[in-house]
């Protein structure tokens, strides 16, 4: 009875503690969507305006909202933005069009007025001279004489002849090529009708997209009304256009680490106070022993093995594109002397494949691992879920099929104006065309009803709204849910306002949510091999999803510095996505208990191969998501670094470190479990993580960092749009770094070869179903808690 009596207030004590964590994740969610939805509005009522018209000084037309509107559809519809950026966004093969523009506008007005006042060129005056005319072209091109009460922006004569400049110049660019990995004649001169869709209209698409790449110099380098810095917070960084870093970008990079430090010793401190990690459901020398003989396997899962050999297929495929696009730098228009592959499979298409391949496999590894785990929280097969899976794999390989189909038919112009709902939608990332979205949404919301299906008997057993099992369901609703908001934007969305809502996705709904679903699986899979209390698991995953969500919702503001966002981003930005190293480095203490926990299970533990991976993960977070993330997501960096090399270095290292080892962990997990024990090999899984690891760490460390500081040396020493010109990638040291990239992008794809040749191989022998639609399955109730068991 006294033992009962003390555990009472033991136990008590567990629940308030729950319930107290729960409670500060809704609090922590509702504020951080609220300041983010608030940063929105105040970005759609500050970012710069689009002149319903342009005139000279003498009142002339000379360009329309309708042509910048027209322009950025043309950019978006030869899928330019896989090429080059638009400020700052984009790929780094290309030029960035902004600062490109910009270089191009402000040397027009340089000319103009040196001819006026010395009838000489820029380049003909003298020091003295030279300091004049630029001080007089910074004055007038930063004054803001757009009159909002009449939807018109008026141009100086020194502004309207820069314009003329900037037409000239990409009328020869998009003529003639770029003389690096731009095809000639790209852009087809008037092939978008009026008739159709009111973001295009009739003319001449290279004036076009020239005015629209005007437009982004122009509130690069003009001042905010009541303001002394520019739509884009002063960047890019160009002294001639008087383009410097602002305070803000020097005070909130000192504030932020300051914060970080300050943060990292008081969560410390409440992780190791209140005992916030997972514990060992197992003592020392009594590791549960895992039979997977004896496991149950239902029709549903048995099927999901098509789904882990496609992925394994789709990650080849993808990094063989990689590898594709790694050689374009070095020989931009032929691949080994191949011009035939280039005409085909240019850079623009390749990339946009590239990123749509790794979005489509890593999420069907997520899916199929969805569909697996489902009866064995809700303890039986629902009937018919098999044809459900097969519906759902079907719909999986049309989409996989016609979105790839339908970018290159896009990319390539050969869609006219239906680019936008089945080709290249024009944004990266979001290369999908409409058509192609819908139904990967309406794949998402099956995918979802299979699971529910699965678990719902799991759910009406748990009790606890905030259990495990729920945790589990939450994160599932999330995924689809979280992808709704790509169909915020249209080709007649503001660029600004459209990047808000895509960094929704890349950010939010990638890094985000499935890291949310990683961390709540990682825990249920845990539990569920007895290797964790099921309440340390609950109590562990709403600290970490605290963390994650506190810091990672607001911390999306990095990517909003300097796209013409308000300057307000600056702050919320650098402070909130230098917190999330926070719960990226506390990961990396999981890493050690699952190496602990594997070293328990000695060498008949079944699991090792998810276990690598797992670790991998967990590593790759640290180092990739974490340390190369805050490089460069501290303002003061990223005005010289932002869309150059350090960027995809910490983007190689989060998505295929994080989420593609996180990918590849689940499906090895599932695989074990309906592959037949006999014809299992752990050294071809060993051997894979290996040669993925030291091929990514490779081609980061001696090509894409190096190259990255080398390039933001660059901008700092002549201005950014120097650091972006085929002539820097052309520099023999830059050359020698990333065809040494060669190597280690060799030893990555003979990784990824040796994991399609093992799940390919164990599709072939898959074990039999053991138990049918309906009939219990002989495991772990989860929905029961502890105490009661």
């Amino acid at each position: 009875m006294e033992m009962q009596r003390s555990a009472k207030p033991n136990q008590f004590r567990k629940q308030n503690k729950n319930a107290l964590l729960k409670s500060i994740l809704i609090i922590t969610l509702i504020l951080s969507f609220t300041v983010l939805i608030a940063g929105g509005v105040w970005i759609f009522k500050e970012m710069a305006p689009r002149p319903l018209e342009v005139t000279d000084s003498k009142g002339e037309v000379l360009l329309t909202k309708k042509s910048i509107m027209g322009g950025q559809a043309v950019f978006q519809k030869y899928g330019l933005m896989d090429y080059g950026t638009v400020l700052g966004h984009g790929s780094y093969m290309g030029p960035d069009y902004t600062a490109e523009a910009l270089k191009v506008y402000t040397e027009g007005m340089q000319d103009y007025k040196s001819f006026h006042q010395y009838e000489k060129s820029f380049k003909e005056l003298n020091e003295d001279q030279q300091s004049i005319i630029k001080s007089k072209v910074i004055k007038e091109m930063r004054k803001n004489r757009y009159q909002a009460n009449k939807d018109r922006l008026v141009l100086t004569d020194a502004q309207s002849y820069g314009l003329e400049e900037v037409r000239a110049y990409y009328k020869k660019v998009f003529t003639d090529g770029d003389g690096w990995g731009l095809k000639p004649n790209l852009i087809k001169e008037s092939d978008m009708p009026e008739k159709g869709r009111a973001w295009v209209s009739k003319g001449d698409q290279i004036t076009q997209i020239s005015d629209f790449f005007f437009w982004t110099a122009w509130l690069s380098s003009t001042e905010r009304k009541g303001d002394n810095i520019t739509y884009t917070n002063n960047w890019p960084y160009y002294e001639d256009a008087g383009n410097h870093m602002s305070f803000s970008a020097i005070w909130w990079s000192g504030a932020s680490v300051t914060l970080l430090i300050l943060f990292i010793g008081i969560i410390l401190f409440v992780f190791y106070r209140y005992h916030l990690g997972m514990q060992e459901a197992y003592k020392k020398g009594n590791f549960p022993k895992i039979e997977l003989r004896r496991l149950p396997v239902t029709l549903s899962q048995v099927k999901t093995g098509k789904y882990f050999a496609i992925v394994t297929v789709l990650f080849f495929v993808q990094a063989m594109f990689g590898a594709l696009l790694a050689h374009y730098y070095v020989e931009p228009e032929s691949f080994f002397g191949l011009k035939w592959i280039y005409d085909i499979l240019p850079f623009n298409i390749s990339k946009g494949f590239h990123l749509q391949l790794a979005i489509l496999w890593i999420a069907t590894a997520w899916l199929g691992m969805g569909i697996f785990i489902a009866p064995l929280v809700g303890g039986h097969e629902p009937k018919k879920q098999g044809l459900l899976v097969d519906i759902l794999f079907w719909a999986l390989v049309v989409l996989v099929a016609g979105s790839m189909l339908g970018q290159w038919l896009g990319a390539k112009g050969y869609l006219g104006n239906n680019w936008f709902l089945f080709g290249h939608q024009g944004w990266e990332y979001l290369e999908l065309g409409r058509i192609w979205q819908y139904i990967l949404a309406a794949g998402m919301v099956i995918w979802l009803f299979i699971v529910y299906r699965g678990i719902r008997s799991g759910l009406k057993k748990e009790t606890d709204k905030g259990g495990l099992i729920h945790l589990l369901f939450y994160s599932a609703v999330a995924v689809p849910l979280f992808y709704l908001f790509a169909f915020m934007i249209n080709p007649d969305t503001s660029f600004t306002f459209a990047d808000y809502w895509r960094w929704w996705i890349i950010h939010l709904w990638v890094e985000g949510i499935f890291e949310v679903f990683a961390v709540v699986v990682i825990g249920f899979l845990m539990v569920q091999m007895k290797l964790v209390t099921k309440k340390s698991t609950v109590r562990a995953l709403y600290f970490q999803l605290i963390l994650l969500m506190g810091s990672g919702v607001i911390g999306i503001g990095h990517h909003y510095y300097y796209n013409g966002s308000a300057e307000v981003w600056i702050g919320l930005g650098s402070v909130f996505s230098a917190l999330e190293v926070i719960p990226l480095t506390l990961l990396i203490l999981e890493a050690y208990d699952q190496y602990k926990m594997m070293r328990d299970g000695g060498i008949d533990f079944p699991y090792k191969g998810t276990f690598w991976f797992l670790i991998s993960v967990a590593i790759w977070n640290l180092v990739g998501a974490g340390v190369m993330g805050f490089l460069i997501n501290l303002p003061s960096v990223s005005y010289f670094e932002h869309g150059q090399f350090l960027t995809p270095a910490h983007g190689h290292g989060a998505m295929m470190g994080v989420y593609g080892m996180f990918a590849c962990a689940v499906f090895i997990y599932c695989l074990r479990n309906i592959t037949k024990p006999e014809k299992w090999s752990d050294k071809w899984v060993k051997f894979s993580c290996i040669m993925l690891n030291i091929g990514l760490a490779g081609m980061i460390l001696i090509s894409l960092l190096p190259v990255g500081i080398i390039q933001i040396k660059e901008a700092f020493n002549h201005g950014y749009a120097a650091s972006r010109s085929a002539a820097f990638l052309q520099k023999d040291i830059v050359q020698t770094l990333l065809t040494i990239r060669a190597v280690p992008d060799t030893i990555f794809l003979i990784g990824v070869a040796a994991l399609a040749i093992f799940a390919v191989k164990a599709l072939f022998n898959l074990r039999k179903v053991t138990h049918k639609e309906n009939e219990p399955l002989p495991v772990k109730d989860l929905a029961i808690d502890e105490d009661e068991a």
